[in-house]
Protein backbone atom coordinates (compact mmCIF):
# COMPACT_ATOMS: atom_id res chain seq x y z
CA UNK A 1 0.00 0.00 0.00
CA UNK A 2 1.52 3.42 -1.03
CA UNK A 3 0.78 6.96 -0.52
CA UNK A 4 2.03 10.12 -2.91
CA UNK A 5 1.30 13.90 -2.12
CA UNK A 6 2.56 16.88 -3.46
CA UNK A 7 2.50 20.17 -1.19
CA UNK A 8 3.67 23.50 -2.04
CA UNK A 9 6.30 25.19 0.08
CA UNK A 10 3.16 26.68 2.39
CA UNK A 11 3.32 26.19 6.17
CA UNK A 12 -0.51 25.39 5.66
CA UNK A 13 0.35 22.53 3.97
CA UNK A 14 1.46 20.50 7.01
CA UNK A 15 -1.76 20.31 7.86
CA UNK A 16 -3.21 18.52 5.11
CA UNK A 17 -0.17 16.19 4.87
CA UNK A 18 -0.38 15.43 8.64
CA UNK A 19 -4.44 14.47 8.27
CA UNK A 20 -3.40 12.50 4.77
CA UNK A 21 -0.30 10.46 6.63
CA UNK A 22 -2.85 9.58 9.59
CA UNK A 23 -5.48 8.34 7.36
CA UNK A 24 -3.41 6.41 5.48
CA UNK A 25 -1.89 4.78 8.83
CA UNK A 26 -5.76 4.06 9.45
CA UNK A 27 -6.28 2.57 6.22
CA UNK A 28 -2.85 0.59 6.29
CA UNK A 29 -3.68 -1.01 9.26
CA UNK A 30 -0.65 0.28 11.16
CA UNK A 31 -0.58 0.42 14.50
CA UNK A 32 -0.98 3.82 16.36
CA UNK A 33 2.29 4.27 17.47
CA UNK A 34 3.79 3.69 13.94
CA UNK A 35 1.28 6.19 12.32
CA UNK A 36 2.19 8.70 15.25
CA UNK A 37 6.26 8.29 14.69
CA UNK A 38 5.28 8.45 10.87
CA UNK A 39 3.37 11.47 11.11
CA UNK A 40 5.58 13.40 13.78
CA UNK A 41 8.60 12.61 11.75
CA UNK A 42 6.76 13.84 7.91
CA UNK A 43 5.41 16.88 10.18
CA UNK A 44 8.80 17.99 10.97
CA UNK A 45 10.80 17.09 8.10
CA UNK A 46 8.55 18.91 5.66
CA UNK A 47 8.04 21.75 8.13
CA UNK A 48 11.71 22.35 8.12
CA UNK A 49 11.66 21.97 4.64
CA UNK A 50 9.67 24.85 4.41
CA UNK A 51 11.06 26.65 6.93
CA UNK A 52 14.64 26.64 5.77
CA UNK A 53 15.76 25.04 2.08
CA UNK A 54 12.45 26.93 0.62
CA UNK A 55 12.58 29.97 2.24
CA UNK A 56 12.51 31.94 -0.87
CA UNK A 57 10.10 33.67 -2.75
CA UNK A 58 9.08 30.86 -6.33
CA UNK A 59 6.71 28.08 -5.53
CA UNK A 60 8.24 24.76 -5.33
CA UNK A 61 6.90 21.67 -4.60
CA UNK A 62 7.70 18.83 -2.14
CA UNK A 63 7.43 15.36 -2.90
CA UNK A 64 6.39 12.67 0.25
CA UNK A 65 5.67 9.17 -0.82
CA UNK A 66 5.12 6.04 2.12
CA UNK A 67 5.12 3.15 1.35
CA UNK A 68 4.23 -0.12 3.41
CA UNK A 69 5.61 -3.35 2.16
CA UNK A 70 7.74 -6.39 3.63
CA UNK A 71 7.37 -5.53 7.22
CA UNK A 72 8.54 -1.86 6.70
CA UNK A 73 7.36 1.45 6.32
CA UNK A 74 9.45 3.49 3.89
CA UNK A 75 8.78 7.26 3.71
CA UNK A 76 10.73 9.70 1.45
CA UNK A 77 10.79 13.95 0.85
CA UNK A 78 12.10 15.13 -2.09
CA UNK A 79 12.73 18.43 -2.22
CA UNK A 80 14.76 21.27 -4.61
CA UNK A 81 15.69 23.44 -1.45
CA UNK A 82 19.46 24.08 -0.34
CA UNK A 83 21.56 20.70 0.33
CA UNK A 84 20.95 19.89 3.86
CA UNK A 85 21.66 16.30 5.24
CA UNK A 86 19.55 15.91 8.62
CA UNK A 87 22.34 13.15 9.64
CA UNK A 88 25.06 15.89 9.40
CA UNK A 89 23.08 17.70 12.23
CA UNK A 90 24.67 18.20 15.97
CA UNK A 91 22.95 16.36 18.33
CA UNK A 92 20.98 18.78 21.15
CA UNK A 93 22.71 18.78 24.32
CA UNK A 94 19.40 17.43 26.70
CA UNK A 95 21.42 17.80 29.53
CA UNK A 96 21.90 21.25 29.72
CA UNK A 97 19.75 23.84 31.40
CA UNK A 98 16.92 25.00 29.37
CA UNK A 99 17.80 28.70 29.38
CA UNK A 100 21.43 27.49 27.83
CA UNK A 101 20.43 25.50 25.57
CA UNK A 102 21.31 26.38 21.54
CA UNK A 103 17.84 26.93 19.34
CA UNK A 104 16.98 24.19 16.99
CA UNK A 105 18.11 20.67 16.43
CA UNK A 106 15.72 19.46 18.73
CA UNK A 107 12.83 18.46 15.75
CA UNK A 108 15.78 16.10 13.90
CA UNK A 109 16.46 14.45 17.28
CA UNK A 110 12.66 13.58 17.40
CA UNK A 111 13.18 12.05 13.66
CA UNK A 112 16.07 10.05 14.65
CA UNK A 113 14.73 8.73 17.82
CA UNK A 114 11.33 7.50 16.37
CA UNK A 115 12.24 6.37 13.12
CA UNK A 116 14.75 2.44 12.48
CA UNK A 117 16.54 4.24 9.50
CA UNK A 118 17.57 7.50 7.73
CA UNK A 119 19.16 7.97 4.38
CA UNK A 120 19.82 11.06 2.61
CA UNK A 121 21.42 12.05 -0.60
CA UNK A 122 21.72 14.44 -3.39
CA UNK A 123 20.14 13.47 -6.73
CA UNK A 124 19.45 16.02 -9.12
CA UNK A 125 20.20 19.48 -7.58
CA UNK A 126 17.11 17.46 -4.77
CA UNK A 127 17.19 16.69 -1.63
CA UNK A 128 16.07 13.04 -1.56
CA UNK A 129 15.11 11.77 2.63
CA UNK A 130 13.99 8.72 3.42
CA UNK A 131 13.35 7.10 6.71
CA UNK A 132 11.81 3.83 7.97
CA UNK A 133 10.81 2.09 10.47
CA UNK A 134 9.43 -1.84 11.61
CA UNK A 135 5.50 -1.61 10.54
CA UNK A 136 4.82 -3.68 13.32
CA UNK A 137 5.86 -1.01 15.95
CA UNK A 138 7.96 -0.80 18.76
CA UNK A 139 8.00 -2.65 21.79
CA UNK A 140 7.26 -0.39 25.00
CA UNK A 141 9.50 -2.20 27.41
CA UNK A 142 12.42 -1.15 25.50
CA UNK A 143 11.38 1.90 23.07
CA UNK A 144 12.28 -0.08 20.26
CA UNK A 145 15.69 1.13 20.11
CA UNK A 146 16.25 4.24 17.65
CA UNK A 147 18.11 2.09 14.96
CA UNK A 148 21.12 3.23 12.85
CA UNK A 149 21.50 6.13 10.92
CA UNK A 150 22.51 4.58 7.37
CA UNK A 151 24.09 6.12 4.63
CA UNK A 152 22.64 7.74 1.15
Amino acid sequence: MNLSLTLSNDRSEVGRLVDRVEAFGVEAGLPPDVTFRLTLSLDEIVSNVIRHGLDDEPSHQIVVTVDVADGWVTATVVDDGAAFDPRDAPLPDLDAPLEERQAGGLGMHLVRTTMDEIAYRREDGRNVLTVRTSAAGRDPATNGGAGPTVPG
